[in-house]
């Protein structure tokens, strides 16, 4: 059964062990309001409990865009005042927080448009994969908007200053193909082949043990804090439950009997 969001310009959909996070405004090239963060943090929710969901795609109607930002329309609304701006502020950053930290991987589908906010969602994922016209930009110099800290260092450490310089002061748009050469996604596949190749990445990775993935996923997020700040413990403690697994004696018994484990996260 699907998730209902609280608006129809977002969209949830099972299909086996992929969960489908879907922003359905293509009129507005996906841009993305208030209460469609809203909706989003509601499908994460229900994603992140649901055992038989091992991975998780985002991506965007219409076949224009995946998120083309903030809908500037909304904006009077939503961040016409210094209250309006701090309040949506902290709302996205709470969803963005929640996507970088979701305890299953995460892979942005980019097919078109990826600007401003939707560049920040798609830098929070795990993996990006985009269709061959696509087109990266940064436009915040030409709305005169400020970007907080935490999205800046995102795409820094993403694809390094010297090239999120290039994107921020230029306000320019980059093709897929610039996009993949400063590491900003990691692979370009024809827009008629992209769905299958994700649908297909995903199906593996689901096919493999759900507490590796999730170990390996938290620690990758301890590595990359400040060495005080790292639960080292936490760490252990989930590489400890991998080997204590009824997973591990299955993966262990499949290599032996030269067959494909299954596994069942516990």
């Amino acid at each position: 059964m699907d998730t209902a969001p609280s608006t129809d310009k977002m969209l949830s959909r099972r299909d086996g062990v992929i969960g489908h996070v879907i922003f359905n405004n293509p009129e507005r090239h996906n841009a993305v309001s208030l209460d469609m963060w809203d909706a989003v943090e509601a499908i994460l929710t229900d994603f992140e409990a649901d055992p038989d969901i091992r991975v998780l795609v985002l991506s965007g109607a219409g076949g224009k865009s995946f998120v083309s930002g903030a809908d500037i329309s909304k904006f009077d609304e939503e961040r016409g005042s210094a209250e309006a701006v701090a309040h949506y502020n902290d709302r996205i950053k709470i969803v963005y927080d929640r996507i970088l930290q979701f305890p299953k991987p995460t892979i942005a589908m980019i097919n078109g448009y990826c600007l401003g906010g939707g560049l920040n969602l798609a830098t929070v994922c795990d993996l990006r994969f985009c269709s061959a016209k696509s087109k990266f930009g940064m436009p915040a110099a030409k709305l005169a908007l400020g970007y907080p800290f935490h999205s800046i260092q995102r795409l820094v450490s993403v694809i390094g200053a010297p090239a999120a310089k290039d994107l921020m002061f230029s306000a320019r748009h980059i093709d897929a193909d610039h996009a993949y050469r400063v590491g900003l996604v990691h692979k370009l596949v024809p827009e008629e082949a992209l769905e299958s190749f994700v649908a297909d990445y995903a199906a593996q990775i689901g096919a493999n043990a759900p507490l590796t993935l999730r170990s390996m996923k938290f620690i990758v997020g301890e590595v990359l804090k400040d060495p005080d700040e790292r639960d080292l413990t936490a760490c252990q403690d989930m590489v400890t439950a991998c080997f204590a697994s009824e997973d591990y004696v299955e993966g262990r018994t499949a290599f032996m009997e030269k067959r494909k484990p299954v596994f069942k996260g516990r």
